[in-house]
Formats: structure tokens, sequence, C-alpha cells
């Protein structure tokens, strides 16, 4: 049973920010302990943030569910700072949805 919560995978430094203000959080070390969580709790939340190197790990796994309404996954910089793959990656549903860049005007 799918409820409004909001899950965070990640490094135990980052989701521990998440769980203080209410975020359900799931401490995650590896691209396969990733993956089998965001598989476990898919279900359970309408949106799940995990961080863009984890995210990077697991792209074609994510790639299936932005097929589905629910959940919406949302890459996250991790403690290092933004690699842009999240960027990159609304860029890209931008350009799918619109049929053109129109967020960095960008020549391919």
């Amino acid at each position: 049973m799918r409820s409004n919560k909001i899950a965070v995978i990640g490094d135990k430094d980052i989701v521990l920010a998440f769980k203080a203000v209410g975020m359900d959080v799931y401490p995650s070390s590896s691209a396969a302990q990733s993956a089998d969580t965001l598989k476990s709790i898919a279900n359970k939340y309408s949106i799940v943030f995990i961080t863009e190197d984890l995210a990077r790990d697991n792209n074609q796994l994510i790639e299936r569910y932005k097929s589905r309404t629910y959940p919406a996954v949302i890459p996250i910089p991790p403690p290092s700072g933004s690699t842009g793959y999240g960027m990159e990656g609304i860029r890209a549903d931008v350009e799918r949805a619109v049929g053109t860049d129109i967020l960095f005007n960008k020549e391919d």
C-alpha cells in the first residue's frame, strides 16, 4: 500500500539529515544494496530521493521507474557535491517532453 511518504536512499551521513525532517531513510553504501532497497520500498512511497552516485550506478533500474506513475525517483547530490547526473536527467526528461532543450539551450 503506497502512502504519500518520502524515502531517502544514500550515504548514512546525508540520509540522517532527512530523518530529522521526518522522512524515512535507508542508508546504503553500495549500488547493489541501494538497488535492493529501491525494489523493496518502491510500492510504499510516492517519492524516493537517491544520491546521484547510487542513482548513476542503478541507471537502468531507475529508468524503469520513469515509465510508472509512482514512485518518482529523484537523484540528489551526495555529500561530496553534485556530479551533474541529476540535472542532466532533468534536462533529458524536459527535452523528451517538450522536444527541445529549453533549460540550457545546448546544441548536441
